[in-house]
């Protein structure tokens, strides 16, 4: 596609999803809970599906932030790893991920274990970043997300680049 090629935004909702899964006794660590890895690996693999639905193609991974374990998980919880995108920008996005469980035995309203933000980026054939859609806000949430993360990513851009300062420094 042409650079200046110009995409048809698209609401949050066109690559909204949730994955769900068992844990069982091979996603534990030495705790005997699910292994913080695991949960990371599963908000990894959700929110590149959901880049990549939103983009019509692949994203790498550039980022991960504010990645946040609220509870720990047990070998039988149904864990739920819900994602959206946020952001857009001209070949970035962000994806919100929110990470719950709840019992496979019982039928018990899900509780919070995990939440994560996300930077992907579309790429091509050969690896270099590619134009994604402008993201059209649908509902009053989705224009809150939206504001928080264009907040977050100033803060991003504001640390790499005093990270970049201080590595030319010393």
């Amino acid at each position: 596609m042409h650079e200046s090629a110009i995409l048809a935004g698209r609401p949050p909702s066109a690559s909204h999803l949730t994955l769900s899964q068992i844990m069982d006794q091979h996603h534990t660590n030495l705790m005997g809970t699910v292994h913080g890895g695991r949960i990371l690996n599963l908000i990894d693999s959700v929110a590149g599906v959901v880049a990549a639905r939103h983009s019509d193609g692949p994203a790498v991974t550039a980022a991960i932030d504010e990645t946040a374990f609220l509870r720990a998980v047990r070998v039988g919880d149904v864990v739920h790893v819900d994602a959206r995108i946020t952001w857009a920008g001209r070949s970035s996005m962000e994806v919100a991920v929110k990470v719950s469980a709840d019992r496979w035995d019982r039928a018990v309203p899900p509780v919070d274990v995990a939440t994560a933000h996300l930077v992907m980026v579309a790429v091509d054939d050969d690896g270099q970043p590619r134009p994604v859609p402008p993201l059209l806000a649908e509902t009053d949430g989705d224009r809150r997300r939206y504001r928080e993360a264009q907040i977050r990513r100033k803060h991003r851009l504001a640390l790499r680049r005093a990270l970049l300062d201080g590595a030319e420094d010393g």
